[in-house]
């Protein structure tokens, strides 16, 4: 439903995502009342395509009104809602808030960004309340697969919201304390105008299981092995690494960390008290520990190329090597999409007689997300007049608006990237919509995600590249015709192709007007369209084509 801007006032509450509806990751979330702006969260995603890494939302239309722009509040420490702080805060140069193992995390983001000096991060305790501008904002404590995660309760003239970030209900999540039941309880005794939702795991019946089970199954699947064991994990779950430290412990096994991230993580996670990791190897003295008496813990569950286990997979880590009779336990499900990356380090592992263990062979991993049955219960609590699903494809999010009615919430409404929606219980809907994209990491530099040089990058990933030169004299070649063909065919055909378009450019020139000759502009575009042409005969395919002419 759209309605005119002109029905609401400055004091009605918006809500404008910018990245995280409809897609899962990249969260980038905005409300506004009073002509001032909150954000929430600013997250990455990760890809493989076109040499691209990371992508993140594209944050210009609240860059262009930054002046309005109170604060950025984080709801918990993973990438998909911290990853882009360190790359996109000198656009927006607003104060951070998080509580402190987030902090720890954030300001790493920005030292590597070299902005620490100029950002100010604001450590919230854990339950802890501040107010931005028109907002009233306090953090209700809540279970994920990371320490300190949130729900951002938003206070307002208009109402107020219950922002969950990434959750669900653990009664026993071994690292932090379980959900503030009884604050949830108390907010919906006041009255929530809107919750906005995770979505992701809400075709999944029941409730998402405890950590403490996984804790449970591991410690006697890893006594069970022989040789060294790997845990493949998320770097950012704690408690699982918790667990590895505590499965080494009762087996005799000391602990290796393989990957750069895991560090960091295990860095802050001390700091803040959460675990603690004594008589750690270093990875230049893995080899020297006997292999029965070893327990590593990598990063690259997804298969992630740049990853230590997809390194060790491939034999190209220089510390860590392994052996027939070794194990790799996957202490992860697999995200939708990293399918064939995941295969290709498992079937490296296999070919070299490395035991795997996947969670379809034991419980070894648990979700950090919402089922229907962990959905329900924070309706029960909050009990709201509005929901909002975000975090998740339109089908999860869709699917949580009609869970959502059938448990008893009046109102619902899916929003999409840049999108305006009003939130209010008498006029819900969307107001007006706003430019979103997508900006890119591409080696150093953020670039559009589909701008001009990644159309080109597309092009030639998908057509290769032929490179023409000709020197003219008085209307005639001087010299040889140059070309260069780069993955437009195999090598063994590669002879034939040059023969057919040197055929098809001398006979151009021999047959071309003298006017469009002397013609430097039309005289590459002919040679474009001649080269296309003949390419698109010969194989189906039309390359991207670079032309140079010279005269003299």
């Amino acid at each position: 439903m759209r309605n005119s801007t002109k029905q609401y006032s400055k004091d009605n509450l918006f809500f404008l995502p910018l990245g995280g509806a409809g897609e899962i990751g990249m969260n980038l979330n905005l409300y506004g009342t009073q002509g001032k702006w909150l954000m929430v969260d600013l997250g990455v995603t990760f890809t493989q395509e076109l040499g691209l890494e990371v992508l993140m939302p594209d944050p210009q239309f609240i860059v262009e009104n930054r002046r309005d722009l109170v604060g950025l509040v984080l709801t918990h420490a993973h990438e998909d809602h911290i990853g882009a702080v360190g790359h996109l805060w000198n656009k927006l140069r607003c104060p951070i808030y998080a509580t402190p193992f987030t902090a720890a995390l954030v300001r790493a983001k920005l030292q590597e960004a070299g902005v620490l000096k100029e950002a100010t991060v604001h450590e919230i305790p854990l339950s802890g309340a501040f107010e931005l501008g028109p907002f009233a904002l306090s953090y209700v404590t809540l279970t994920h697969s990371i320490p300190e995660p949130n729900a951002l309760i938003i206070k307002t003239k208009a109402g107020t919201i219950v922002h969950t970030g990434d959750w669900k209900i653990d009664t026993d999540p071994l690292i932090g304390k379980a959900t503030d039941t009884e604050a949830l309880t108390r907010l919906g005794d006041e009255g929530v105008l809107a919750l906005v939702c995770d979505s992701t795991n809400v075709f999944e019946k029941g409730h998402t299981g405890s950590e403490a089970d996984v804790r449970k199954h591991l410690i006697p699947l890893v006594a069970k092995q022989k040789g060294r064991v790997v845990i493949a994990c998320f770097a950012s779950n704690v408690a699982r690494l918790a667990t590895a430290f505590e499965a080494a412990k009762e087996t005799g096994r000391r602990v290796a960390l393989v990957g750069r991230s895991l560090h960091r993580m295990v860095d802050a996670a001390r700091a803040c008290g959460y675990i603690k990791a004594n008589d750690l190897v270093k990875e230049n003295e893995i080899k020297n520990i006997p292999p029965e008496e070893l327990l590593l813990i990598c990063t690259g569950s997804q298969g992630e190329p740049r990853a230590a286990l997809a390194r060790i997979a491939a034999r190209q880590h220089p510390g860590v090597h392994l052996e027939e009779g070794d194990t790799v336990i996957f202490s992860s499900r697999r995200i939708p999409g990293n399918e064939p990356q995941i295969k290709v380090v498992q079937e490296a592992l296999l070919m070299r007689g490395v035991n795997l263990i996947t969670d379809k062979d034991a419980h070894i991993h648990v979700s950090g997300h919402p089922s229907r049955g962990d959905l329900k219960d924070m309706y029960t609590w909050v009990r709201p007049q509005i929901l909002v699903p975000v975090h998740g494809e339109l089908t999860h999010m869709r699917e949580q608006a009609r869970w959502g009615k059938k448990c008893g919430i009046p109102q619902s409404i899916v929003p999409q990237n840049g999108q305006i929606i009003a939130l209010c219980t008498d006029n819900l809907g969307i107001v007006d919509e706003v430019p979103f994209g997508r900006i890119a990491l591409d080696g150093m530099e953020l670039v559009p995600s589909r701008g001009p040089m990644i159309r080109d990058r597309a092009k030639l990933s998908s057509g290769g590249v032929i490179s023409v030169s000709v020197r003219l004299t008085k209307g005639r070649l001087k010299d040889a015709i140059q070309l260069v063909c780069v993955g437009v065919v195999e090598k063994e055909q590669e002879a034939a192709l040059r023969q057919e378009i040197l055929d098809e450019i001398t006979g151009l020139l021999h047959l071309a007007t003298k006017e469009k000759l002397e013609n430097e502009t039309a005289l590459k575009d002919l040679l474009s369209s001649c080269v296309r042409r003949t390419v698109n005969a010969f194989k189906g395919k039309k390359p991207v084509v670079i032309t140079h002419v010279f005269y003299g």
